[in-house]
Parts: C-alpha cells; sequence; structure tokens
C-alpha cells in the first residue's frame, strides 16, 4: 500500500525542491508558463523591475509580447514567473484585497503588508490540492512612507526582503551572474536601468524560455513609469 502511494505521489505531486529548480520550463508542457527572467534592483533613489516577454508551453513559444510586469496600486509593482494562469488570479486577488482593505482603514497599503499577503496567496496555492502544481514566483517593490522596498516571494511562499538584487524565473541563473558582478551598492535608477537591461539580455542568449523583448519598469518619488519596453525576434529573408 505505501509503495502504491509513493508511485501515485511521484507521478502527480512533485516535491518542491524539484518544482524550484525546474520551475518556469519543465512542469507540464500543456500547460502555458512564462519561462521568464525578471530583475529587481535596489538603487539609492528608488527601484528598478524588468522582464522579458516570452510565455511558454514546453517547448513552444505561445505568446510573444505578455507584460510580466504589474502594477498593484500606484506605488507597488510586481514581476511575475510561473504558470500564467496562477500568475494572472493571485495578482487579481491582490489588488482586490489591497483595494478592500485600503477602503476599510482609510490609508494606503505598505509595501510589507502588501507583500505578506501576496506571499500567503503562494503559500496556500502551491499546496492546494491539484493534478496541475499552482507555481508562481514574485517579486515585489514599491514606495510607501518608510521608503523603498524589494521581496523576493519565492514558489513555496517565502518571503525575504532584497537590499540588493534578485532574480526570477529559468534565465535567472544567467541573470545572476551578470549583477553579481557588475551591481554596486548605491546605484542610481539610472545606472540600475542599464544593469537591468545587460542582465535580461545575457538569459535571452542563452535561455530557451527568455526572450521576444524586454520591458524595465522604475519605482521613484514621482510613482512608477515604465522607461523602456522593446520587441524583438529573429527572421530569416532570403
Amino acid at each position: 500500500m505505501q509503495q502504491n502511494t509513493e508511485i501515485v505521489t511521484f507521478k502527480y505531486y512533485p516535491d518542491i525542491l524539484a518544482i524550484r529548480n525546474s520551475f518556469g520550463c519543465k512542469m507540464n508542457d500543456a500547460e502555458m508558463k512564462t519561462g521568464t527572467t525578471t530583475i529587481g534592483l535596489a538603487c539609492k533613489d528608488g527601484l528598478v523591475l524588468a522582464a522579458d516577454k516570452r510565455a511558454t508551453s514546453g517547448y513552444l513559444i505561445s505568446y510573444k509580447k505578455f507584460d510580466k510586469i504589474i502594477n498593484i496600486t500606484d506605488s507597488i509593482s510586481v514581476t511575475v514567473a510561473g504558470t500564467v494562469s496562477d500568475v494572472q488570479l493571485l495578482t487579481k486577488y491582490l489588488k482586490a484585497e489591497l483595494k478592500l482593505k485600503n477602503i476599510r482603514t482609510g490609508r494606503e497599503t505598505t509595501v510589507k503588508e502588501a507583500a505578506n499577503l501576496l506571499a500567503n496567496f503562494v503559500y496556500n496555492n502551491i499546496r492546494k490540492f491539484s493534478l496541475i502544481p499552482g507555481i508562481s514566483h514574485f517579486i515585489v517593490g514599491g514606495n510607501d512612507p518608510s521608503g523603498f522596498h524589494l521581496y523576493d516571494l519565492s514558489p513555496d511562499g517565502s518571503i525575504v526582503e532584497v537590499d540588493d538584487y534578485i532574480s526570477s524565473g529559468s534565465g535567472s541563473v544567467m541573470a545572476f551572474g551578470v549583477l553579481e558582478t557588475l551591481y554596486k551598492k548605491g546605484i542610481s535608477v539610472d545606472e540600475g536601468v542599464k544593469l537591468a537591461a545587460k542582465g535580461i539580455n545575457a538569459a535571452v542568449q542563452r535561455d530557451i524560455a527568455t526572450g521576444n523583448g524586454i520591458d524595465i519598469v522604475t519605482i521613484t518619488k514621482d510613482g512608477i513609469k515604465k522607461v523602456y519596453s522593446k520587441e524583438f525576434e529573429l527572421k530569416i529573408e532570403l
């Protein structure tokens, strides 16, 4: 009886470590995922968020213009990686819950409150009974009265505040190599934009699930602004 249970568990419920190691590109070929490389940078005068535009289903490029940076409020934004349906649903839940909270309390939500709420959603999502595991990885960045804050929300629901840089998705290994080498404490937002572009570009060159374009968003005292967006693809013409 135990052997049968183990076989079923192995087939339908991969362990959390296996999910985290392969998330973004190897879960279920019939399911659309963002593949993804996303980056978050802490700068002296704000934050920088960046992401590519490709969504994949196994080895198929499902969508070439997927927006992986989502504004939650006027001062909080998130990058998404993982299963498309999960990240879309969880960000909708987050927006709705924060609007209700603002109405009830009469004050704006802090970045920490938003990140903790989203982490709870992710924690419950990965543990619910389903034949299709709900995999999602978020980088949360925002500004509130206490300053700028950057959080990493892993697929298992864990949350860590980041004071330098973070990357998520299937191309994060390549991006981390660039960030480890070139990031310096106290860089400006303008410098962060250039560094984020280099990190995404490194992933585009080597990760099959990353590509088709790049979006870069800055979060400063003036609010959230998309400062760069470009689509690109390779075409062969004879």
